[in-house]
């Protein structure tokens, strides 16, 4: 019963919160749905829909930030957003819809605002290394994206369109190039693509790729220089540019010199052939590239060579005779011509070094040429040359002829010439005029013009030989003068509008047309309706002043000479006729006045004239009213059909035979004035003064005259009526008075009088008026402002305000009809009165009724947010409530604001929820109340701020785990955020159906089935060791809003494991670069599926690379270190069980610190080697030692041993010398188990007995005090180690169980655990033969403390506690079944240090 009372409350809480009231089921209430659903991401198409339940026929009406969008009518809108970089584009916002209709009802209520914001795509992530890089290295490719999982990823390279192939790479998040090359230089970007939301993120950053070329060897000889002789010795030297420390490798026709490894070698006499070198180092770049292969040759003497070009030769050209010996140097020689005892002398030759040459060569020079060279070292003398016959020709000679035209030659006319040379082929001509080059006529035919007359010459030239030819004889070309033209023009000067004939002729030859110039040489007359051209005249029809100027003609024909000259330039002068002037008196004039209208032409005499009036057809002929006389128009009677404007033109007998027309003249003609009349007041009562006042609006000095009813009524000077002026006053109105009155105005200059004034009726009431009182509002709040209108049936009054008594003075008095009280308090209510009044002496009204104003306080609306968190997440919801205080009912309608700016005018509920909450939700918010035409008063702002969804940071203390610690999970969100809950988790592989990583990494099983209001969870390693990934998550409110998964974090034990270990080859924690490493997950039970694993502060959890090479899953071998490897490495089961793990260092400096990678147990003997990268050179360096940063020990071996080591020993260790210094590394110590050694079986088997019997007893003795202090009522605190998860492959001796911790009255806590162990049949044969069964009772000291020390409560800080064991031995127990027991006495072990990320 009570829980369906709860049921019913709830429910009619949550439909009071909704605000739902009879008065939303009145109207249907529109819903936007929004589509797709979650998150918009830039590029996606969003579609909204609006649904209105019931009725059809809805017009949408679409509003974005309360801003109507006129284009969306439809029921659905469908945009694109834009791909940005921040996600922000104009299509975010709040959207909302609303229906009308034609039928009832017409309107619906509209839908809550839909908040339409846009994520910015994820960004990858690139990072390569090395970089740069040297040709044959591998380079690694690693791409990520910060968020969501399943990404796939494409590779490009300097372009968008060039994608990265498969070959060298690969689909997935890290890539490699193995022996990378120049082509692979550029620049590389990566981008992520997945099949679910987000499809696609950003490109990441380009980032580009140097690969350094090697550097490159190179060989040369040293000694001697130049070719070599057979017996010699030859120095070689191998230089390499950069980089120094240089081991050098000699080769010969391509096989290793093996003793040669200096700089320099000596090759020996018998030693020719073809010799390299290359260079090798132990930094980067280790090698160079193989120099080019450099010959040793022997030689043998050498014979000389003769080569003779041209030869044949021309005359004229130079030949040059060369004698070259083909090995050594400072050779002379000596020329020989046709007999061995000619030599050639220097007399007309030029004995230059090897050449021998002939200027300007004659067909003397022609004959049989030898020559032999000659040097003062050895050998000094070559072999004779074979004889060169040298043969020299004569070259060709060229003629020049004309083509076209024959006969006399005239100015303008074209020749062509030609240049003919006998023999050969593809010349170049070149032509002269006076012996000048003509330097752009190349071609065998020129045209020469008209201005070109002269002596003309040709040449011929070629790229073969022969290069030329001999210059032609020089021809002539004459010019003949062209016949002159000559040009009349008549008349000249003429007038505008004459005709003027010009007329071309040449004297000699016949049959000419001809061509017309003005102005300038391209300015050519052709026909046209002003121009006629026929035969040799040129007509100028209707001249004008743009026909002035300078006219020649020029003279064309068919046959030669095809033109004339140009005549001399005649230049025509064309005259404007003379203009008519016309003058207009009076202007303006009124009706009825004469008007004058005169023409005049100020050249010459005897002109007659033409009037025109409007247009050019409109000529004005004499008539009743308009008079032509001379050079006069008369118009008598001036009306206003007679305004416009007026020209006039001149006409005679001789030139010019008429004149230009008149400007034209416009003549206004105006009525007469007319006068107005005002009455006031009209309507008038009985008993006031009426005032007429008459007014004419142009000029002044008017006297008027008073109409009443007809024209001969005027009205009079009498005692009730007076005239002054413009002024006609009637006291004490009577209704006699009413009636038409108008007047009229006169006056003795123009104009001499007016037209009436229009008639205005006055009308006279016979009793007195009263006003109305009213109100605008009645009941108002305090701080409004309300207007009072006073009404009286007639215009022009004045008013007079009352207030608490209507014969008081006037509280105020205005002009207009109504009054307006501003900023009212409680104490301006009361009652009211007014009545008008006008004139003068005034007239007043009678009173009105008086109305009622009632003022109250204005109530105040407060603006409360729920939840009332200071910090405010994406995705969750917020309620806003608007309450009005002292609002009395609650019938109030609200409007929301948000920065001042209202986006909600009309809700019926005093609740807003935004849901989900988004950053653009953020601002300052506040809200009124409605109701009817009155408001509250605005609220106090409330600032919302929206951040991001959180992502809370876990931190596990310690990480590295020593039997017995607590362990403490704490997970942080952001500092200034309230109100959360804590969820925490541990992973698990992945596995469908349990929440997981985005990554699919790892699947979460909660490790507590009630979520915690603290931030820290502590775990107790009892029974099954706690190793492994641990994962928290907040969440706060109702509905639960959740953070993001934190990301992992790990606990580590570097101590071994029943079921697996992780062992590592070299067996050593610290590593140099460039050196191989294997790890590998040894198996111990029957778990199977291990992994490798490894954790760096720059990487997530990943499993062992493709490129490390790996053997198997559980094997990984780097073949080259680098200092990115350096991290924890594990070995983890497809079950979820983790190994032993291992801190590696990888080191790029020269030294390495090598100690023991797992625990060391007290007693042992502890070693730590401090190796040297180059341990050759310096096999025995001084060595300090130092631990936790203070020197300990000096040694010269490089080794320091700790013989008997304790847990005092325990810290970080570090080695140093000349050669550098290492890393630290921090060498872990374990207690050791007492062991009682016996030879005699049963004495053992009795002890052990007697311990089992003696910790039975203790742990029922511990039973039974804890059932004492339970049933005292001590404070009883249980501790649960959380159950593991289920395992498909459960490791047998693993175990399961709980831990209780009771907290004692005194200084002392005591444990007790029991852990029962897993009895698996299958397990026997593994087992082998015998059983163990054994207890261990372990005592430590108890710290004395004083009762109010805080530690007491701490049971990891003083426990006692025993565990007793049972469970099957191993096969290395032998075939006895043995029991036994085990006593430690274990002292407080002290905190350990925190180095770095690890904690042991």
């Amino acid at each position: 019963m009570e829980h369906t009372l709860l049921c019913v409350l709830l429910l009619l809480n949550t439909h009071i919160i909704s605000g739902h009231s009879e008065d939303d089921d009145a109207l249907p209430r529109a819903s936007v749905s929004v589509s797709p659903q979650g998150l918009l991401y830039s590029g996606e198409t969003v579609s909204l829909q609006c649904d209105i339940p019931g009725y059809t026929d809805w017009t949408y009406y679409w509003f974005r930030d309360n801003q109507h969008l006129p284009s969306q009518t439809s029921k659905g809108i469908i945009f694109n957003i834009p791909i940005t970089l921040t996600g922000q584009t104009g299509q975010t916002g709040q959207y909302r819809c609303e229906g009308l209709r034609t039928d009832r009802p017409q309107r619906s209520l509209p839908s809550d605002d839909v908040t339409i914001s846009v994520t910015a795509l994820p960004k990858a992530t690139l990072t390569v290394e090395p970089n740069p890089v040297f040709p044959g290295e591998t380079v690694t490719f690693m791409c990520s994206v910060g968020s969501y999982s399943s990404w796939s990823y494409k590779w490009y390279e300097d372009r968008n369109d060039n994608v990265v192939s498969q070959s060298g790479y690969s689909n997935i998040r890290v890539s490699h190039i193995s022996k990378a090359a120049e082509s692979d230089q550029g620049q590389y970007w990566c981008e992520g693509n997945r099949v679910s939301r987000p499809t696609s993120s950003q490109p990441s950053d380009p980032v580009t790729l140097t690969v350094k070329p090697l550097p490159t060897a190179s060989v040369k000889i040293v000694t001697p220089q130049g070719l070599l002789y057979p017996g010699e010795t030859v120095t070689l030297q191998c230089d390499i540019s950069d980089y120094t420390d240089w081991t050098y490798r000699w080769f010969r026709y391509s096989e290793e010199l093996p003793i040669q490894t200096r700089k320099t070698i000596i090759s020996l006499s018998d030693q020719a052939g073809q010799y390299q070198c290359v260079g090798t180092r132990r930094g980067r770049p280790q090698k160079s590239d193989h120099s080019s292969a450099l010959p040793i040759i022997i030689t043998a003497l050498p014979k000389t060579t003769l080569t003779v070009k041209p030869n044949p030769a021309y005359t004229g050209e130079t030949v040059t005779l060369t004698c070259s010996v083909g090995s050594y140097s400072s050779w002379s020689y000596k020329w020989y011509k046709d007999r061995n005892d000619n030599v050639v002398s220097q007399s007309g030759y030029s004995n230059i070094g090897v050449s021998h040459t002939i200027s300007r060569a004659a067909e003397s020079d022609q004959g049989q040429y030898r020559c032999e060279g000659n040097r003062v070292s050895r050998p000094t003398s070559s072999q004779p040359s074979d004889p060169v016959t040298l043969t020299v020709k004569a070259l060709p000679t060229a003629s020049v002829k004309i083509v076209t035209p024959q006969g006399l030659l005239y100015p303008g006319e074209t020749v062509t010439l030609q240049c003919d040379i006998s023999d050969y082929t593809d010349w170049t001509y070149r032509w002269f005029r006076y012996s000048e080059e003509l330097p752009i006529q190349t071609r065998k035919t020129i045209i020469s013009l008209s201005d070109q007359a002269g002596q003309y010459q040709c040449v011929g030239t070629r790229r073969g030989r022969p290069q030329k030819s001999d210059h032609s004889s020089a021809l002539p070309i004459i010019i003949t003068a062209l016949p002159k033209t000559t040009l009349t023009v008549k008349p000249n000067p003429a007038y505008t509008g004459e005709t003027v004939t010009l007329t071309c002729s040449v004297g000699s030859y016949s049959s000419w047309s001809y061509k017309w110039y003005k102005d300038r040489n391209y300015n050519v007359v052709s026909q046209s309706v002003k121009y006629t051209i026929t035969g040799d005249t040129l007509t100028i029809r209707r001249a004008a002043e743009s026909d002035q100027g300078q006219y020649w003609c020029e003279g064309n024909r068919v046959s030669r000479p095809t033109s004339s000259q140009p005549s001399d330039p005649v230049t025509l002068t064309v005259k404007a006729l003379p203009k008519s002037t016309l003058t207009v008196k009076p202007s303006p004039a009124y009706t009825r006045e004469k008007v004058t209208l005169m023409c005049s032409t100020r050249s010459d005499s005897s002109w007659n004239y033409q009037w025109y009036k409007d247009r050019n057809y409109n000529v004005v002929s004499q008539s009743d009213r308009h008079t032509i006389t001379g050079d006069t128009l008369t118009i008598r009677r001036a009306a206003e059909s007679d305004q416009g404007r007026y020209w006039c033109e001149g006409n005679r007998v001789s030139r010019p035979t008429s004149s230009q027309p008149s400007d034209p003249v416009t003549l206004s003609v105006k009525a007469l004035p007319k006068s107005t009349l005002t009455v006031k007041p009209n309507t008038a009562y009985t008993g006031e003064t009426v005032t007429l006042m008459c007014s004419t609006r142009s000029d002044s000095i008017w006297n008027y005259q008073w109409y009443k009813d007809r024209n001969y009524n005027v009205v009079s000077q009498s005692v009730r009526h007076t005239i002054t002026g413009d002024t006609l006053t009637i006291r004490r109105a009577a209704e006699s008075d009413q009636g038409r009155y108008w007047c009229e105005g006169n006056r003795v200059s123009r104009p001499t009088s007016s037209q009436p004034s229009d008639p205005v009726s006055l009308t006279v009431k016979d009793y007195q008026p009263k006003t109305t009182l009213t109100s605008d509002k009645e009941n108002i709040f305090t701080g409004d402002s309300v207007t009072l209108s006073c009404t009286v049936e007639s215009p022009g009054w004045k008013f007079y305000w009352y207030r608490h008594r209507p014969d008081s003075t006037p509280v105020t008095t205005t002009s207009g009809y109504s009054y307006t009280l501003s900023r009212l308090n409680v104490s301006d209510g009361g009652q009211y009165w007014c009545r008008a009044g006008r004139g003068d002496p005034v007239y007043y009204t009678l009173y009105s009724d008086p109305v009622q104003i009632n003022i109250t306080e204005r109530p105040v609306a407060v603006l409360i947010l729920q939840p009332n968190w200071t910090q405010i997440f994406r995705g969750e919801t917020v309620t806003m409530r608007c309450d009005i205080q002292g609002g009395g009912d609650t019938d109030w309608d609200y409007r929301w604001y948000k920065n001042s700016q209202l986006f909600s005018p009309f809700n019926t509920k005093p609740e807003y929820r935004i849901s989900p909450v988004y950053r653009s939700n953020s601002d300052s918010y506040t809200c009124v109340g409605v109701k009817g035409n009155k408001f509250s008063k605005t609220s106090e702002a409330v600032k919302l701020t929206v951040s991001d969804q959180p992502q809370p940071v876990l931190s596990i203390s310690p990480q590295w785990l020593n039997p017995g610690d607590l362990v403490t999970l704490s997970c942080e969100v952001d500092k200034t955020s309230t109100g959360w809950r804590f969820s925490w988790y541990r992973t698990v592989p992945y596995r469908a159906g349990l929440p997981s990583l985005s990554d699919k990494s790892y699947s979460l099983q909660p490790i507590s089935d009630n979520v915690t209001s603290e931030d820290s969870y502590t775990l107790i390693p009892a029974g099954a060791t706690p190793t492994g990934g641990y994962v928290c998550r907040a969440g706060r409110g109702d509905p639960v809003y959740h953070t993001l998964y934190s990301q992992p974090q790990f606990l580590w034990s570097g101590d071994l494991q029943p079921s697996v270990s992780l062992t590592v080859n070299p067996n050593r924690t610290q590593h140099f670069t460039s050196m191989s490493l294997s790890l590998s997950c040894e198996e111990k039970g029957n778990s199977t599926g291990w992994r490798l694993k490894r954790y760096t502060e720059t990487a997530w959890p990943s499993q062992c690379p493709s490129t490390w090479r790996s053997v198997t899953e559980s094997t990984c071998t780097i073949t080259s270190l680098d200092t990115w490897y350096s991290g924890v490495f594990w070995c983890e089961s497809g079950s979820g069980e983790y190994s032993n793990a291992v801190n590696i260092t990888v080191n790029d400096g020269d030294v390495i610190l090598e100690s023991p990678v797992h625990p060391v147990t007290e007693g042992d003997s502890v070693t730590l080697t401090c190796t040297f990268r180059y341990q050759e050179t310096n096999p025995n360096p001084k060595t300090d030692f130092y631990k936790d940063g203070i020197l300990i020990k000096n040694e010269t071996t490089g080794e320091m041993t700790i013989p008997t080591v304790s847990k005092s020993d325990e810290g970080f260790y570090k080695c140093k010398s000349g050669e550098g210094e290492s890393p630290e590394s921090w060498v872990t110590v374990r207690v050791s188990p007492v062991v009682s050694p016996g030879s005699s079986t049963s004495v053992l088997v009795g002890v052990v007995v007697g311990l089992v019997v003696a910790g039975v007893l203790l742990v029922i003795l511990l039973v039974l005090l804890w059932r004492y202090q339970n049933r005292k009522g001590s404070c009883f605190n249980r501790i649960f180690w959380p159950p593991q998860p289920q395992r498909t492959n459960q490791d047998p001796q693993q175990d399961q169980g709980y831990v209780y911790t009771l907290q004692q009255h005194r200084d002392t806590n005591i444990y007790d655990t029991i852990n029962p162990s897993d009895n698996n049949d299958n397990d026997a044969s593994a087992a082998g033969p015998s059983h163990v069964t054994y207890a261990q009772i372990q005592l430590k000291k108890l710290d004395k403390k004083k009762k109010a020390d805080s530690t007491l409560a701490d049971p990891a800080k003083n426990p006692v506690y025993s565990v007793v064991k049972t469970g099957k031995a191993t096969a290395a127990a032998g075939p006895v079944d043995v029991t036994y027991a085990e006593v430690d006495l274990k002292n407080k072990a002290k905190a350990k240090k925190k180095r770095g990320n690890i904690v042991e």
